[in-house]
């Protein structure tokens, strides 16, 4: 099983991911969002998938730095998309596709259920 994996390579949460899969010896791809950007099509898809809530980082530094009328286009999912795309620090992360479904952020419990 190869596994789709979405983030930002120093973000804690990415690399207690990376290890836990590396542990697993589960084959993953990594897509870095600083290099590589984020896709407007898989992010609507993720969204229908898994809700706005789930997806947006509301927690993060990158979100509370937003002006109140950027924080207001993310309750619409349409133009939480574009936000997203011009901000990836705002999604949840990690991603994680595989062949079963998504999973949004690192639980271990979720993972080792979902995936092993």
């Amino acid at each position: 099983m190869t596994i789709h994996l979405y983030g930002i390579p120093n973000c804690d949460t990415v690399k207690k991911a990376r290890v836990w899969l590396d542990k697993q010896g589960i084959d993953y791809t990594f897509h870095d969002y600083k290099k590589e950007g984020a896709d407007p099509e898989k992010l609507a898809a993720w969204i229908t998938a898994a809700g706005l809530d789930t997806v947006v980082n509301r927690k993060g530094t990158t979100f509370r730095k937003l002006s109140d009328n950027e924080k207001q286009s993310v309750a619409e999912s349409h133009t939480a998309v574009a936000l997203l795309v011009q901000q990836p620090s705002i999604i949840k992360r990690p991603i994680a596709e595989h062949p079963r479904g998504l999973l949004v952020g690192f639980k271990e419990e979720e993972w080792s259920a979902a995936l092993l």
